[in-house]
């Protein structure tokens, strides 16, 4: 059946298309600006990792927050019984709840009506509706209990990390940080990815302070603690030197600030912040501090007094000044938080990566080669097998890498190193679909057809085992979008696309290339010629493979049953992705060596701390292990591992660094378990439904034997452990799957034209049918990896390394632990009366 012409011509302009967003990526930005305008200018944007900078991830203290709902529902208390002319009543906290109880001087007070009257509200859904935010019981004494909701806590975290996204946002602008990406993660956490920042140390800083400004009313008679009248909290000076009671609400807040800036005091030459209120803010900060007269009143940020001066005259002016113990860079920080505003839940950082631009570069660098080394053995491969269809195979992959670059383009999407590994693998994935077309048209033309017929066949035969065998990887690299975090992410979604393009290229592009072919040159025969002439197969092969089954699966059993006691023992080097801690690459000066270094930080008190050698002999990787003391200790020991390398070595550049706290490292762990049990049970389900159960049983315990091979590897070698090795791991399990499911779709095929073939036989007959498609695949996917496993780094190490071990893993299996579970399984069946016993005459097994 010819492809109508409309059709081709539609194929045509998605491809131009393509290739038109492709092309800006590839092009520099002196070469980009020559364009013409009418052209498409976007390229790619590029990760952190690729064009170097910092991304830190903060979350919302949720333990802060609930708190700031507690003390503004006690204000709200105190302040009805005020407007109702009542003694406050007292209020003690328990948790997440407050108890009201009215004591001896309010005992006729309605407590119920108080709580109601000054009970805070929430809106649950956009329909403007609100629900009251705690819930009211009857406590023990006549007491009640004010229990906060979990749905308002929960509306009060999406608002506060809304409105904290804005606030970052401009504290980022204010350090005038270029291109930055902030953008929520999950409920309650914020990634800010800023491009060349080699140094967040200060950003930290001006990122995780909440800046919030109030001026308080002073108590005179400072009093102890037991004393102290209601309303008022004792609060630390910001230099640590004495305390303050103040008013817990208070008089005026930051907010009013219309603007801040950094200056010196005009007599003695002090660093201070100068500041200006907006109108309202001028008319209540004259109207305070004229009542405030001769009294002090507290500056304070953030729950310190940063200075409590004595109002000697009104100030109507609507401006002034905040004195301390400050450096110029502390009156600048505080100046741009001030000018930013006051966030309004407590951010901390609790994760931190950096790279430096030189890494970027050098990681572009060696994606690049390594993916045109691949692409080149694969394209070698191709048209030594396949002649000049071959080289249509390697055209279609161009279009398939220039349609997947565009399709990142157009999403938005970023590309990382995983990402480019993502690509360079999907190359080799993307040509499985061409070798089974072209291996499924060879064998429809050995049987005789004509070339349109052999075509077609071919198309129709391979067309649903190319459907299956994707989807199945499709199954992994979403599970591995929707269970990851940053750069692996990139990875699937490079990886997924590349899988899309390719079903694209492959059924629609090659088939058209063909069909234009048998237009124009209307052979007889179509006929895939290979380069070498001794490749061509004179016919099926006839190897008894199902002879070998019981040492297949012995040795499988015998490697399986090794790597899980590589396991237990020495186990896994687990990276920071999983363990917490600090990872730093740094470059070594000259004169330094890595025995120079050893020593000092191994005396630093920072626990385990391992140093290995990294590149070339000036390289080097110092992991720090998790630090007790929460996320905010993690950062503490990088800084301090810093300092202490430039002070060894003050030339020593340091180009990459990963500060990952103890609960995102638990997350990640379990992630990446639930990632790879969730993409085994979605094969279980896919294969059994589309084919029978023994078949996904064969699958999913050949699966089990393939990771726990590739994990006594991981053992074995002692590579890193982490979200990569992870991407790793789904990527093999895709893989694994879709090389079982070709040969899964050949056993079907071959059960229905020979219903009273043994299962034996039909299972040999199928390995051999599908024998040259697996050694093929299995070839343009080791070609296209082997590369980047030699040469690309430690950043892809723990993908690429794997990739190649788990490949030959995965095409063994197959034959020699897949097959033979499926013949036991069937013979079972058939024993038990499951299927119809073959009639007499026929040996079975």
């Amino acid at each position: 059946m010819k492809i109508p012409v409309w059709r081709l011509v539609a194929y045509a302009l998605v491809v131009v298309a393509g290739l038109l967003l492709a092309v800006p990526s590839f092009l520099s930005p002196a070469m980009l600006g020559q364009v013409p305008s009418w052209l498409p200018h976007q390229a790619v944007a590029l990760g952190l990792d690729l064009r170097g900078g910092a991304s830190l991830t903060l979350q919302a203290d949720q333990a802060a927050l609930e708190e700031a709902m507690l003390d503004d529902y006690r204000e709200r208390l105190e302040a009805a019984a005020q407007e109702r002319d009542l003694p406050a009543p007292g209020i003690a906290r328990d948790g997440n709840a407050l108890l009201l109880a009215s004591g001896d001087r309010v005992e006729n007070v309605d407590l119920r009506g108080l709580a109601e009257a000054a009970m805070p509200r929430f809106q649950r859904s956009g329909l403007g509706q609100t629900e009251p935010s705690f819930d009211i019981a009857e406590a023990p004494e006549g007491q009640l209990r004010l229990t906060l909701r979990e749905a308002a806590i929960e509306a009060a975290r999406s608002d506060a990390v809304g409105r904290s996204i804005e606030v970052v946002r401009q504290r980022v602008d204010e350090a005038g940080i270029a291109e930055p990406s902030i953008q929520q993660v999950g409920g309650d956490r914020i990634m800010v990815q800023m491009p060349g920042v080699s140094d967040p140390s200060a950003l930290r800083v001006l990122l995780g302070s909440t800046a919030k400004l109030g001026f308080h009313r002073v108590l005179l008679d400072q009093g102890t603690d037991q004393s102290l009248p209601d309303g008022y909290e004792r609060l630390p000076a910001a230099n640590g030197e004495g305390d303050y009671v103040v008013e817990r609400r208070s008089a005026l807040d930051g907010e009013h600030l219309s603007d801040a800036q950094s200056g010196f005091h005009p007599q003695t030459g002090q660093p201070v912040v100068q500041f200006r209120f907006d109108t309202e803010g001028a008319l209540a900060f004259g109207e305070l501090t004229q009542a405030l007269v001769g009294q002090p009143f507290a500056i304070v940020l953030d729950g310190e007094v940063l200075s409590a001066p004595v109002v000697q005259e009104a100030i109507l002016g609507g401006s002034g000044e905040i004195t301390g113990s400050f450096t110029v860079d502390e009156t600048t920080t505080l100046a741009a938080l001030l000018r930013a505003g006051a966030l309004p839940v407590p951010l901390e950082v609790i994760e931190e990566r950096t790279v430096g631009a030189d890494l970027g570069q050098d990681a572009i660098s060696i994606g690049l080669w390594t993916g045109v080394a691949g692409f080149g053995l694969v394209a070698a491969i191709m048209i030594v097998l396949y002649g000049a269809w071959g080289a249509v195979a390697t055209g279609a992959l161009l279009i398939n890498l220039a349609l997947t670059i565009a399709a990142l383009t157009l999403l938005g999407g970023t590309l990382t190193l995983p990402g480019i590994a993502g690509l360079v693998l999907g190359m080799g994935f993307a040509v499985d679909a061409n070798v089974l077309i072209n291996e499924r048209i060879r064998e429809e033309t050995q049987r005789g057809k004509r070339a349109a017929s052999a075509v077609q066949a071919g198309f129709d035969r391979a067309y649903r085992a190319i459907l299956d065998s994707n989807l199945t990887t499709l199954i992994a690299t979403t599970l591995l979008f929707w269970l990851g975090s940053g750069p692996v992410r990139g990875f699937a979604i490079t990886m997924g696309l590349g899988i899309l393009m390719s079903l694209f290229t492959a059924v629609t592009v090659v088939r058209a290339v063909m069909d234009v072919y048998l237009r124009v040159r209307k052979p007889k025969v179509f006929e895939v010629r290979p380069l070498l002439p001794w490749l061509a197969r004179g016919g099926v092969p006839a190897f008894r493979f199902m002879r070998a089954r019981y040492l297949g699966l012995a040795v499988s059993l015998v490697l399986s049953t090794a790597s899980i006691t590589l396991f237990v023992s020495p186990g896994l080097n687990y990276g920071v992705d999983f363990r917490g801690g600090t990872l730093i690459e740094a470059q070594l000066g000259q004169t330094t060596t890595l025995s120079d270094v050893r020593e000092p930080l191994e005396a630093l008190g920072l626990g385990e701390v391992t140093l290995q050698e990294s590149g070339d002999d000036r390289g080097l990787l110092i992991r720090v292990e998790s630090q007790p003391g929460g996320e905010a200790a993690q950062t503490r020991a990088a800084e301090t591992v810093k300092a202490a390398v430039a002070e060894i070595a003050p030339d020593t550049v340091f180009q990459r660094v990963e500060v990952v706290g103890p609960k995102v490292s638990g997350e990640l762990a379990l992630a990446g378990i639930l990632a790879s049990v969730a993409a085994s049970l979605a094969m279980l389900v896919y294969i059994w439904a589309r084919f029978d159960w023994p078949f996904a049983v064969g699958a999913i315990a050949t699966l089990v034997l393939d990771l726990t091979k590739t994990i006594g590897f991981f053992a074995l070698t002692g590579l890193d452990f982490n979200l990569t090795a992870i991407a790793a791991l789904l990527t093999l399990i895709g893989y694994s799957v879709n090389d079982k499911v070709v040969v899964y779709d050949r056993m079907r095929e071959n059960m229905a034209m020979h219903p009273l073939m043994p299962l034996r036989q039909i299972i040999d007959l199928s390995i051999n049918q599908t024998l040259g498609r697996s050694l093929y695949t299995s070839m343009t996917a080791l070609a296209a990896m082997l590369p980047m496993a030699i040469w690309g780094g430690a950043a892809v190490q723990s993908f690429a390394v794997p990739m190649v071990f788990g490949i030959v893993i995965a095409a063994s299996s197959s034959v020699f632990i897949a097959a033979p579970i499926l013949l036991f399984l069937g013979d079972w069946r058939t024993r038990r009366g499951a299927v119809p016993v073959p009639p007499e005459g026929v040996q079975h097994g």
